[in-house]
């Protein structure tokens, strides 16, 4: 990685809050420096835009002063002992400026959605596109970020994509010191009726067989993680959905085998970071 330093998008939301307490948990086990990134965007629509701010007018000459003063405090009740923790407060689009930014970082942090959303999305439109976009992996922190003693769950497809989140989940399973449940769904032709009996047995070996090199290497490289691997016919989406149920992280990467060439994120990264019930990584070669 070109930047070891965590990226987090804050806007003092609940939502914000609980991605800069996920991330500071991750810079506690990795040394990593904190910057927390506050974009401010003057809107003259029916947005949020600082704190103490009416949506639908022009900011006040001091909103920008209280929103700086937001991220000062943050970051000074984020210090801990042997943590860096650092706030700027940015000007322009939130979603290009963080994209921007990633490009120095080791790992982006969201929330699920900031103050701007609107109240029908389960993710917003700032997260989903930094997702898309960044230079970096992105950590979507939703559902149960208090569980501990859980495992992190990866899916693979054998994809490019999906062995460098392979690799990523890995390295946080040994970090965290918890197992490693790695997902495959069976990959059948489109209309393909799915095997049943022996036929379906040998085809969930075969897809096991296909994972047995890369995991061998990562297992070589984390000897004190314990993997389990499932094969099951399905929807990919819809088993990781499953599988992030009982995980303290689920790991994707931005496609797999089955997206589209002209999507930057696939459609079961989309379906995670709408419906997971733990926080979700988003991995992508830099």
């Amino acid at each position: 990685m070109s930047g070891t330093e965590i990226l987090v998008g804050y806007d003092g939301s609940p939502d914000a809050g609980r991605a800069l307490d996920w991330a500071l948990d991750e810079a506690g086990r990795s040394g990593r420096t904190v910057r927390l990134a506050y974009v401010f965007e003057w809107l003259t629509v029916a947005h949020w835009i600082g704190p103490g701010v009416a949506p639908g007018v022009w900011p006040d000459d001091g909103a920008r002063q209280r929103v700086e003063e937001l991220v000062r405090r943050a970051a000074a009740d984020a210090a801990r002992p042997g943590l860096t923790v650092t706030g700027v407060v940015y000007d322009g689009p939130p979603a290009l400026v963080l994209q921007e930014q990633s490009a120095r970082a080791g790992l982006v942090v969201l929330g699920t959605r900031g103050h701007g959303g609107f109240g029908g999305l389960l993710a917003g439109s700032t997260t989903v596109s930094v997702t898309a976009h960044a230079h970096c992996p992105v950590v979507v922190v939703r559902g149960n970020t208090a569980a501990r003693g859980r495992h992190i769950a990866v899916g693979v497809d054998a994809s490019e994509q999906s062995l460098l989140a392979l690799g990523f989940a890995f390295e946080q399973a040994a970090a965290r010191k918890v197992p490693l449940h790695v997902v495959r769904a069976w990959h059948l032709p489109p209309g393909q009726r799915p095997p049943a009996g022996p036929d379906a047995r040998a085809a969930a070996r075969a897809d096991r067989a296909e994972l047995a090199d890369p995991l061998a290497r990562w297992e070589r490289a984390f000897p004190n993680v314990d993997v389990t691997v499932e094969v099951a016919e399905g929807s990919s989406g819809a088993l990781m959905v499953a599988a992030s149920r009982n995980a303290q992280l689920v790991v994707v990467g931005t496609r797999g085998r089955g997206g589209l060439a002209g999507m930057l994120l696939g459609s079961v990264s989309q379906q995670l970071l709408h419906h997971a019930y733990c926080p979700v990584a988003v991995v992508r070669e830099r």
